[in-house]
This record gives C-alpha cells, sequence and structure tokens, in this order.
C-alpha cells in the first residue's frame, strides 16, 4: 500500500501540478491586472502556524499560501506566517483564527477534535483514505461542504492547503513486537489514531512538531510519529530512537488546511477570496509532491546511519483496524453529527478503494512484483 499510495500520489502531483500552474499562471496574470486596475484595497493579514520554520516543506506550505496572495494581488494583500510559538502555541492556531488574534491559520483539524471530534475527518482517519482519495472525497465527494459546515460553529472556514502523503508509523525506542508491548509506552501521536493506540495499551501524549525530539531524546516519551523520512530527519528524530515503524495507519493521507476567520472572509473582495482559494490549491498540491519527491532519499540516508526500518507486526495491525472499525462506531453512536459524517464518507471510501483496487493496485503490483 505504501509503494503504491507514493506511486499515485507522484502522478496525481505531477500531472495536476502541471495544470494547475498553467492555471495559476493565467490566475496570477488576471490578478495582477484586476489588482493594478482596480480600486483593491491594501490588506496585511498575520497567518499563525503548527510547525517550526525548521521544517521547509511543511511551514513551507504556508509561506507559498502568502507568497502566491502577494504576487497575484500585485503586493495589495500581504500575509505574514509565523512559527508555532511565535504569536500562540502550534496546538493553539484554531483558537487564534476563532476569535480573531489573527485572520488565518494553517494547521491540521484533527489536533483539535477535543473540541469536536469530526474535526478529524478534516485531516485523516485511521484506515481512511489516501492523499488522492482525500482530495476527491473534499472535491467530489461532499467532504470540503461537509467541514466548511462544522466550522461554521468556530467562525471559520477552511480550504485544504497541504497533504503529506502516507506517514511513517513512528520512532521506537526498543522493538515492538506484539500488542502487549504497547501497554504502558509513552508515545506522542494525535487524532482518533491516538485514541486507538490508547485502547490498545499506549499512554498517548500531543506535543507539537517543535517539542518531539527534546522529549523522546530525554525519556519524557518512549515512541512518537510526526510525518516521514524527510520531516524526522530534519528533526532529527533518528538521533533520539532507533526503531522506524511503517505504515502510519492512522496516516495514510494527512490534510493540512488554511483556516480563515469567516467574519474577516466575508469582508474580503471576491477577488481576494478568489486568490486564497487558488494558493491554497497550489499549496495543497506541491507539498505532496515535495514530499514524495524527498521522502524516498531521506529514507536511505536514515538507514546508512543506522535506524531499523521495520513493519508493524500483522497483530498490531490487525488488532488496530479492529479498534478502529470499533471506535467509529461508538464514536457515531454518541455523536450524531459524527456518525452522519462517517456514513457519507464510509460510503465514499468503499467506493474509491473498489475502483482504485482496479485502475490501480492491479497496476502497481504487477510493476513490484514484475
Amino acid at each position: 500500500m505504501k509503494r503504491r499510495q507514493i506511486l499515485t500520489n507522484t502522478a496525481i502531483g505531477l500531472t495536476t501540478g502541471a495544470i494547475l500552474g498553467a492555471c495559476n499562471q493565467t490566475t496570477n496574470n488576471q490578478a495582477n491586472s484586476t489588482a493594478q486596475s482596480s480600486d483593491l484595497p491594501n490588506l496585511k493579514w498575520r497567518m499563525v502556524t503548527s510547525w517550526p520554520k525548521s521544517l521547509d516543506i511543511i511551514f513551507g506550505g504556508a509561506v507559498m499560501i502568502c507568497d502566491q496572495v502577494k504576487e497575484m494581488s500585485g503586493g495589495r494583500f500581504t500575509i505574514e506566517p509565523y512559527a508555532a510559538g511565535e504569536i500562540v502555541p502550534g496546538l493553539e492556531v484554531l483558537d487564534a483564527v476563532q476569535n480573531g488574534t489573527v485572520e488565518c491559520g494553517h494547521t491540521a483539524s484533527y489536533y483539535y477534535i477535543g473540541k469536536n471530534p469530526s474535526l478529524a475527518f478534516g485531516t485523516t482517519m485511521p484506515f481512511g483514505l489516501t492523499a488522492q482519495q482525500q482530495n476527491a472525497w473534499f472535491e467530489h465527494g461532499g467532504g470540503l461542504e461537509t467541514m466548511h459546515k462544522l466550522y461554521s460553529d468556530f467562525n471559520i472556514i477552511n480550504f485544504p492547503a497541504g497533504n503529506t502523503g502516507a506517514q511513517m508509523g513512528g520512532w521506537f525506542k526498543k522493538q515492538i513486537k506484539s500488542v502487549g508491548d504497547l501497554q504502558g509506552l509513552k508515545m506522542r501521536i494525535p487524532g482518533l489514531g491516538g485514541k486507538i493506540m490508547a485502547q490498545l495499551g499506549a499512554n498517548v501524549q500531543v506535543l507539537p512538531g517543535g517539542e518531539i525530539f527534546l522529549a523522546l531524546d530525554r525519556g519524557a516519551i518512549d515512541a512518537a510519529e510526526w510525518v516521514g523520512p524527510y520531516d524526522d530527519l530534519q528533526l532529527g528524530l533518528n538521533k533520539a530512537a532507533s526503531f522506524y515503524y511503517y505504515p502510519g495507519w492512522w496516516e495514510p493521507g494527512a490534510t493540512l488546511e488554511l483556516q480563515v476567520n469567516l467574519s474577516q472572509w466575508q469582508k474580503l473582495p471576491r477577488e481576494y477570496q478568489a486568490m486564497l482559494k487558488a494558493a491554497a490549491a497550489q499549496a495543497n498540491l506541491t507539498m505532496l509532491a515535495l514530499y514524495d519527491g524527498r521522502n524516498g532519499e531521506a529514507l536511505q540516508t536514515l538507514v546508512s546511519e543506522g535506524t531499523q526500518l521495520m513493519p508493524f507486526p500483522v497483530e498490531i495491525m490487525q488488532a488496530a483496524q479492529k479498534a478502529t472499525s470499533e471506535l467509529y462506531q461508538e464514536q457515531g453512536t454518541q455523536d450524531a453529527t459524527f456518525g452522519q459524517i462517517y456514513q457519507q464518507w464510509d460510503q465514499f471510501r468503499q467506493q474509491v478503494r473498489n475502483w482504485n483496487s482496479i485502475n490501480e493496485l492491479s497496476f502497481t503490483s504487477f510493476v513490484a512484483n514484475g
């Protein structure tokens, strides 16, 4: 599945990126012409993020949005991006946008499932959709409309603005051979994946990216997942733990998003709204292409430096999948909104998986075994 997804994501990243690039060039020219020939206002916004600047791809997605908006507006609409902790902590982006402390933010919706568990659908679901399938759900399966309705309760409108692709299972200080080895394990893992790991016996913690290395290195946690080889190497996680597991079944295609204060959004001229949408879409595709392009080389570096690459035991994968199914059923019973979204999302998941098993899995399986 991991190899299949990388091939799939690379294809859509290159093909759609080329198309979007041409469209964006036209949009840029039109926007520049509009901005220079109209009375569009001069606006200065601030964007808070959940990321440290050291992670050039993921923080770079936020920077890309800001740069694109500035270029398309002819410099009339500028947004200044801020790293986690510069204005608000990395896990308080939604609060800052909701309250109007800043106009917009770049984050992951599943950091905020304590406010509403259904927000997890905006980022990724355990054993859920790949990056390509996630984009299809947003654009064709009613996903974006669903998230807009959810976020309206927080005075926010959101747009997909980055995707990491299928993630790794994370770093462990000791080898994990069975579900029993998870008992009492202190692990950094957010979202519903964290809830499932807790059901399997782990002591789950949620930390922003910039705090993971020290916690793992000093023994405050025993294991941690972040994104994948490129970012994990940037954070130096291989220096704090030796065992690197895959796949990250809890994040098969994690979407990051642009959150905009809804009141501020409604005040924007429609031209500026279009610019923000286009910039977010560009970041969504470009980030995925960058991760697919760099993760392979980074993984080779990690292994050459002593990282022990290991698949999760089948026992753990099966237990996690069973616990995931039970969690979805339980959450749907307790929360009507979650249940409604899950039913629609699950129908789309089955449909797109059936199609992808024919058009992509058959091809990639043959190539892999050829």
